[in-house]
């Protein structure tokens, strides 16, 4: 019964004090990048269009799970909806090279590599969906031995991820590294 008295104090005081609750969210990428939802903080800009470009080469730590990478782009996907910014108003590159290159290939070339199915194929197709262009790197396939023909249908290979970069820099995109 004392326990229970406790869960009701609690739900009184995120009542009377709302920053106190939160909500996890996923309004963008539905399974992916859970956040939390926030009140009473600081927001990004809803008057400002987002073109970001994401040099993503995160490691495979553990190959049964999503490459964190990938899913800080989900994350960064679902902060800024839910920080009030239109999904009309976002527009993100992916340039995927070095140790992530493996995340991008199909079930065969993944598996050949790490004997398991690739954990990325769904949360790929959930960013493309959401509009993500997704590159990898032409230079890291090569580098790294992996067939071309391998690679995920969602993912488009593009000469380099240096390439890529550069190109939306130059198109005025703001450039994050997920390392």
């Amino acid at each position: 019964m004392a326990k229970n008295k406790y869960y009701v104090i609690l739900g009184l005081l995120c009542l009377q004090y709302p920053g106190l609750s939160q909500t996890e969210s996923n309004p963008v990428i539905p399974d992916f990048g859970t956040i939390w939802n926030i009140q009473e903080v600081s927001k990004p800009n809803p008057e400002l269009n987002y073109k970001i470009v994401v040099d993503l080469k995160s490691p495979i730590t553990d190959p049964t799970l999503i490459n964190a990478g990938l899913n800080n782009v989900a994350r960064m996907l679902n902060l800024h909806v839910t920080g009030g910014i239109p999904k009309d108003k976002i527009s993100v590159t992916i340039a995927i090279h070095g140790l992530a290159t493996a995340s991008v290939m199909n079930n065969d070339g993944y598996s050949l590599k790490y004997g398991v199915d690739n954990p990325n194929l769904e949360l790929i197709r959930q960013l493309k969906n959401a509009g993500v262009d997704l590159y990898v790197c032409g230079q890291s396939l090569i580098a790294r031995n992996y067939d071309r023909e391998k690679v995920n249908p969602d993912i488009k290979i593009a000469l380099s991820m240096l390439t890529v970069v550069t190109e939306r820099m130059m198109q005025g995109y703001g450039l994050l590294v997920f390392n």
